[in-house]
């Protein structure tokens, strides 16, 4: 019979394949395999400990010209003030890393014999690099110095293992805890904004507390819009930076890619020493704070920043949607959500899975979403991007949406099945929503 392999012959021949395919397997990589795979590996070590520790700089901003770093030390420490204690730190929704703490100082805690009520214990987090996106700068007699931040400020949490607040990192999760308002107003010195939005220190404060805790406003040193029209806070929500592998466009209103928001934030939000160029915010009417201080063409020298945004942007990309904790959504109503989802309801017809947002240009005007055009009209492309919705479970504090107007998820499916006229029963609508929560 054609094609037959007797007995004898067909064992060894298995046996031969599967140990050459086995070998194949345990060989390591040559030639430009172990290029590639080597520049892979350095890049995720680098772009991790950028994203964790590099401030590019940028102490020069936070420490030497707000003097933030005196607010924190406090009167006793060199600084002014009375200082900012751990207690006050973690209410205002800065991190720990356990991982960073030495033992003894963990046993110590959990014996309740660290002051946590002194700045003192602060500064001593700082000088161990425990404090998730901050870094403190010392001289040599151990005051503090200058102080910095990093990506992981916003884009880090912790999974509060030892403590609420204190535990082991989250890169890539958004810190919706994480007051920047509260935080920014502590400065002694907060005349580089007063020069640059041309208003007093009470309304630059005043500003800062609109935010709350997880929003930050990143055009508001562009268009210098401090409040949307009917007078709401114009920040938006601290987006996460994970899951983000195959998006086209990062940030809610696609102002460009991860790499170019890297830029954006860290040469324009962050204040670091850094190259950053887009002629878009060189239009005096929409971005005229912008226009007048020309940060469309930021040349920090030395630059801190653009040979780092390789290895930063390998690493982001590497940084996975998180599952969702076993049991937190029902499993029927998840399989029932994820037909719905993909046919009735319509919804992967932007947010297409895997990805669940479109391949190629993601991006919609907001009367197509029925929202309102604040946002999108305070970025070049006056849109919204379709948001990836992979581990939403994990970023749900502080709403849904760019600014957070929809408080749940169910709400957010009850504005598409409104807006969209989907009819969709009280039963379906709970099944998506399990849905979403699993992602």
């Amino acid at each position: 019979m054609q094609g037959f392999i007797p007995p004898k012959v067909a064992l060894p021949l298995a046996i031969g394949l599967a140990t050459f395919a086995l070998a194949r397997v345990a060989r390591a990589p040559a030639g430009f395999d172990a290029v590639i795979e080597d520049n892979a590996a350095r890049m995720m070590r680098e772009g991790r400990q950028i994203f964790r520790f590099d401030t590019f700089g940028d102490e020069a901003f936070w420490g030497d010209g707000l003097q933030l770093h005196k607010a924190i030390a406090g009167e006793k420490h060199g600084g002014v003030g009375g200082g900012v204690s751990p207690k006050t730190a973690l209410s205002v929704g800065l991190k720990v890393d356990a991982n960073a703490l030495p033992e003894v100082l963990k046993q110590q805690l959990k014996a309740g014999q660290v002051d946590l009520d002194d700045p003192a214990t602060t500064l001593a987090l700082l000088k161990l690099s425990a404090v998730v996106g901050v870094s403190g700068f010392f001289n040599a007699d151990g005051s503090i110095k200058s102080i910095g931040i990093q990506c992981a400020f916003c884009h880090s949490t912790v999974d509060d293992s030892f403590s609420p607040g204190i535990g082991r990192r989250l890169d890539g999760w958004a810190n919706r805890d994480l007051n920047v308002g509260a935080i920014v107003s502590l400065a002694p010195n907060l005349k580089p904004f007063t020069d640059l939005l041309g208003v007093d220190v009470a309304t630059v404060k005043q500003v800062l507390a609109s935010w709350g805790p997880g929003r930050f406003d990143a055009e508001l040193d562009k268009d210098g819009k401090a409040f949307r029209p009917d007078g709401k806070q114009a920040g938006t929500l601290i987006p996460p930076a994970l899951g983000l592998a195959g998006v086209n466009l990062h940030t809610w209103t696609g102002f460009g890619s991860v790499t170019y928001w890297n830029a954006y934030v860290g040469a324009t939000e962050m204040h670091g020493s850094a190259t950053f160029f887009d002629a878009r915010l060189d239009n005096r009417e929409q971005y005229p704070v912008a226009a007048k201080s020309g940060s469309s063409n930021t040349r920090g020298r030395p630059d801190r920043l653009t040979a780092k945004l390789a290895a930063l942007h390998f690493y982001q990309l590497s940084i996975p949607t998180p599952k969702p904790p076993a049991g937190s959504f029902d499993q029927a109503a998840f399989s029932r959500g994820r037909t719905l989802f993909d046919g009735r309801a319509k919804c992967a017809t932007c947010h297409v899975p895997p990805l669940f947002t479109e391949p190629g240009n993601n991006l919609h005007a907001p009367a197509e979403i029925g929202v309102d055009a604040f946002q999108a009209d305070r970025s070049p492309t006056h849109m919204y991007r379709t948001a990836p919705l992979g581990g939403l479970w994990a970023h749900q504090k502080g709403g849904f949406y760019h600014d957070g107007r929809f408080a749940t998820l169910l709400d957010v499916v009850n504005h598409y099945d409104a807006f969209f006229k989907l009819g969709l029963t009280d039963q379906e609508k709970r099944d998506l929503v399990e849905y979403l929560k699993g992602l």
